[in-house]
């Protein structure tokens, strides 16, 4: 049974309650118009042969929507291509979309890993929009309908670079964080950069890429897509995959979200799933940290419904999923089509249910408003980020190296004979690059023997300090790199991004020719690797477990197999 870390009433709260984002990606594959493949060249086969060849395409295009059912969105093209065709452009059309990042700057993206393989990070955003009148009826409080909608569910799914394992980090809706300066798109309105609010208020500067810069600035991780949903869309996708499996532990009501469930495992969907996803003062401490807790156990088990397919067996209801799923959605314009969809979800749905951890920012409450917001947990939330900015797994079954980066076996190359590029990327989205750090980390390895070593500028941003290398014998010559700087050996990667070895100078070193002694210490990682099969803890090289790579408990971790997850009921809503 899972449990609050902490205790917080938010006391100073008003009674309106907060919309959930959707958990579970919808997708579908592009489908091919008729005659595509017969344009101008119909004398590629006649008679028996031509009939062949139609068969064939028939038989792939079934092939693929078979396909489309294993996570529920590729529906419907089930009629003659043509039909297909233009149903796809309606699903394209439903789908609303925006600017990903509406700071002045954006952080890199991840880096790809020594197979060529990158993470993706998506955020996903509940919205408490009251407007339009489903969303009034479902969310109450008709008088907010003109207010800004704020995003009151937050959660950052990252897939692993190899699609091994999937971490999700919700932050708290009031949490108090920097919200960079952002500026709309539409009407040019630009609010400035604050740490005085929380960061569900994010949304109203101008969208949901306000809130994607302010997960940005507070985490160093970057942020590859978003995906936002609102109150009617949780209720469509809800009944659309047939109901979401939940349990409590005791009769819970709770007034403010309508909820009630007497004690055990209930399938709930349409306004009940949406009563689920907001309740707070029902769960655990009545806090917002019960309710995300409540949002992870309904997220792995709609997960679970999906990757089973029993729901999805009927055209029908496949149909109905995919028009809930689109109509439902609003993403950023590199993710703002059926195609792009389907292959988000085809990467997520290679990730085993068992490597799926569940995870809550660690917190602390606000010196400044302790009854009602609270702050990231110095130490532990730190961590966290970090392993997810280093792509590790937060379940801690990553093994700690691989064969793709082993330990060198030759010494060196002669420091003069090493070739190294280096950028700054000490620029966030609140702070502006520290002026030279390339070139004066450039000089002080020229200094050091490193003759070869110059600086490129290029705008680069990213948190962490790295040192790439684009060919496994080259790992030696990073690490001598690593050494003159005090960089730790987790700062190394293989990348077959970079052409020669590249020091990237991150925000945790803004200042001085060597690496801070207190970033070094808290360093994580390194080139994870491919996942132990075994399911055992990280290991060192000589096979001992650490047990340090792997989300603090302070998180509340969940595995997304855990079906036995039981939500404990605030005894204040029992009845």
């Amino acid at each position: 049974m899972r449990q609050s870390s902490g205790v917080r009433g938010e006391k100073s709260r008003d009674a309106r309650e907060s919309a959930p984002e959707q958990k579970g990606v919808p997708e579908q594959s592009t489908p091919k118009t008729a005659g595509a493949e017969g344009s101008g060249g119909a004398a590629k086969g006649t008679g028996t042969e031509a009939g062949d060849a139609k068969d064939g395409a028939r038989r792939r295009r079934v092939g693929r929507i078979a396909r489309w059912t294993a996570l529920g969105v590729a529906v419907t093209v089930l009629g003659v291509s043509g039909a297909g065709y233009f149903y796809y452009q309606h699903l394209n059309d439903n789908i609303r979309k925006n600017k990903l990042n509406l700071g002045d700057k954006q952080l890199d993206r991840s880096a790809a890993n020594a197979a060529g393989q990158r993470p993706l990070n998506i955020l996903l955003l509940g919205s408490d929009s009251r407007g339009s009148k489903e969303n009034q009826e479902l969310g109450g409080a008709r008088d907010d309908a003109d207010r800004p909608a704020l995003a009151d569910v937050q959660m950052l799914v990252h897939v692993s670079a190899d699609r091994s394992n999937m971490s999700v980090i919700s932050v708290p809706r009031d949490t108090r964080v920097t919200i960079p300066k952002c500026t709309d798109p539409d009407s040019g309105k630009v609010y400035k950069s604050t740490d005085r609010q929380i960061i569900n208020t994010s949304l109203a500067n101008g969208g949901p890429g306000c809130t994607v810069a302010a997960w940005e600035e507070l985490t160093g991780i970057p942020v590859d897509h978003f995906m936002m949903i609102d109150f009617s869309g949780v209720v469509n996708m809800a009944d659309a995959v047939g109901g979401v499996p939940v349990c409590v532990d005791a009769n819970v009501r709770d007034d403010k979200s309508g909820l009630q469930l007497t004690k055990g495992t209930h399938t709930i969907k349409g306004k009940q799933a949406l009563q689920w996803l907001r309740t707070r003062h029902g769960f655990e401490d009545g806090s917002d940290i019960g309710r995300t807790h409540a949002q992870h156990m309904y997220m792995n088990a709609m997960v679970r419904q999906l990757k089973s397919g029993t729901k999805l067996s009927d055209p029908g209801q496949l149909t109905d999923l995919a028009e809930a799923a689109t109509k439902a959605l609003t993403v950023d314009k590199d993710l703002g089509s059926v195609k792009e969809l389907y292959d988000l979800a085809d990467d997520i749905k290679r990730v085993p249910s068992g490597r799926i951890t569940m995870t809550t920012m660690p917190w602390t409450t606000d010196p400044q408003n302790p009854d009602a917001h609270v702050i990231p947990k110095p130490g532990d939330a730190d961590k966290l980020f970090a392993l997810v900015r280093n792509d590790i797994a937060l379940d801690g079954k990553d093994k700690k190296k691989d064969d793709k980066s082993p330990a060198p076996t030759a010494p060196p190359a002669r420091k003069n004979d090493i070739a190294i590029t280096v950028f700054n990327g000490t620029g966030t989205a609140v702070e502006p690059p520290a002026t030279g750090r390339g070139s004066d980390i450039a000089a002080f390895l020229v200094k050091q023997g490193f003759a070869r070593a110059t600086a490129d500028s290029t705008p680069r941003a990213q948190a962490d300090t790295t040192i790439t290398y684009p060919r496994a014998g080259q790992r030696a010559d990073a690490l001598a790199v690593a050494k003159a700087l005090g960089l730790p050996d987790t700062a190394v990667r293989h990348s077959p991004e970079v052409r020669q070895i590249t020091l990237v100078v991150g925000g945790d070193w803004r200042t001085g020719t060597a690496y801070p002694a207190d970033a070094a210490a808290g360093a994580v990682g390194g080139d994870p690797g491919t996942p132990d099969p075994s399911g055992s803890p990280s290991a060192t090289p000589s096979g001992k477990p650490t047990g340090e790579n792997k989300a603090p408990e302070s998180s509340d971790p969940l595995n997304g197999a855990d079906a036995s997850a039981c939500m404990k009921v605030n005894t204040a809503n029992r009845f």
